[in-house]
């Protein structure tokens, strides 16, 4: 006669879903088959680096990440929500895909990362330059950007809500959320003899609150 121990076949079917970066735990009890795909999309899960010059295997929480960044990929750092930024290079036809150093942002108490990458779109060589928030999605709409490029007498404007981290760079790049600049234009805006690129962008970070009317203002970071 087979016996069955009901206590272990019980713990064979379920187990309580420890997070990965152990900082938190899910108290509810999953079935253990589905225990992969909520860890995948857990809320709670652990961050993946967003640095997007190589391929960086190593994940953790929003502060965890920000000394990562600072003390292995040497990215730089700036505190406020504006910024003017310098985008250089001297043979920029001979780029097809690349990647500039991250760059990252602390304002509202909060961490944004800006991306300028070069690419090809469809046969068409663009540079695209957009933000990525440093927290889930949710967190991610209560904030706005824009992106500013131009110069003899033209200008270019992208307004927009940042990505969270949670998205992958590619991913984002791919959607073509952000700042999309032709070579051309890019190389117009960099002044000269436009073969070299000299490209400054600008921008700014905010967040919207509400008045007592109702009305939705725009706050800046102190």
């Amino acid at each position: 006669m087979d016996i069955l121990c009901v206590p272990h076949a019980k713990l064979g079917y379920t187990i309580v879903a420890l997070l990965a970066d152990k900082s938190s735990v899910i108290s509810e009890i999953f079935p253990y088959y589905s225990k992969i795909k909520h860890e995948a999309m857990c809320s709670f899960r652990p961050y993946s680096c967003p640095y997007a010059g190589s391929e960086c295997s190593v994940t953790g929480d929003i502060p965890y990440l920000v000394n990562h960044l600072r003390d292995d990929h040497k990215v730089d750092m700036h505190s406020g929500c504006t910024f003017n930024h310098r985008y250089v290079k001297s043979n920029p036809r001979e780029v097809e895909n690349a990647t500039w150093m991250l760059t990252v942002f602390h304002c509202f108490g909060q961490y944004f990362c800006l991306h300028f990458e070069a690419f090809q779109l469809g046969m068409a060589p663009v540079y695209m330059a957009f933000l990525r928030f440093m927290g889930d999605e949710n967190e991610a709409r209560n904030y706005s950007y824009s992106l500013e490029v131009g110069a003899n007498g033209r200008k270019m404007v992208w307004e927009g809500t940042p990505r969270s981290v949670r998205d992958s760079h590619r991913k984002v790049r791919d959607s073509h959320d952000g700042l999309l600049i032709q070579r051309n234009m890019a190389l117009f805006f960099s002044g000269g003899d436009r073969k070299e690129l000299k490209l400054r962008i600008t921008g700014r970070i905010w967040k919207e609150t509400q008045t007592p009317d109702g009305t939705c203002v725009p706050v800046l970071c102190s």
